[in-house]
């Protein structure tokens, strides 16, 4: 499989550094071959196109998102905890790779309606899981028992985006780990049973 090899993961890699550096429309395949130390033609060995190099870069770095609260979901700890968890790990993952916070947060917004529906689908095993967070607070009676789960991934999914695209917007000039127990601490006010 193309996924397991080192040079796949170096073009990954390398197109998030490019794109976060000159956009995603000025990022041309030979500037991604540069950065990953491969040969142009390298890069369609395991990529169709530009647009298949963007959507691969968020495949596999929301799979980093995925593997972390799937392992938070299976902790036995109430659904506070693990919401707060959740905010914490969406958090350091982009505040640990700022080129990734660039290019999830502001590049991949640029596409167009094709990508953004690749980029969806993406995006919604990720919120399933958040689902399920929320889902077993209500049935353990520590949610709202009225809440409504999609509203509710809505506006939690929407406040750890919307932070952290501010803090993009602001040049990462603040520490973004300080805001995740207030952003919790927010949502939790407003879903608690």
């Amino acid at each position: 499989m193309k996924r397991d090899k080192p040079k796949y993961k170096q073009i990954i890699d390398a197109a998030v550094i490019v794109i976060a550096e000159n956009g995603y429309h000025q990022a041309q395949v030979s500037k991604i071959a540069k950065e990953a130390n491969v040969a142009d033609g390298t890069i369609y060995l395991y990529f169709k196109n530009k647009e298949d190099i963007l959507i691969s870069v968020f495949r596999e770095k929301m799979a980093i998102f995925v593997d972390n609260v799937q392992i938070i979901l299976n902790q036995d700890i109430d659904t506070s905890e693990k919401l707060l968890k959740m905010i914490d790990n969406h958090f350091r993952v982009l505040n640990e790779d700022r080129n990734l916070a660039i290019v999830t947060q502001l590049e991949l917004r640029q596409s167009n309606k094709e990508l953004r529906f690749r980029i969806n689908e993406v995006l919604k095993e990720y919120l399933s899981l958040l689902d399920a967070i929320l889902k077993e607070g209500i049935d353990k009676e520590e949610l709202n028992i009225s809440l409504d789960v999609r509203l509710a991934r809505q506006m939690v999914f929407g406040t750890i985006d919307e932070t952290i695209t501010s803090w993009v917007m602001n040049d990462q000039k603040y520490d973004l780990m300080k805001l995740s127990p207030e952003v919790h601490k927010l949502l939790m006010k407003g879903m608690k049973a």
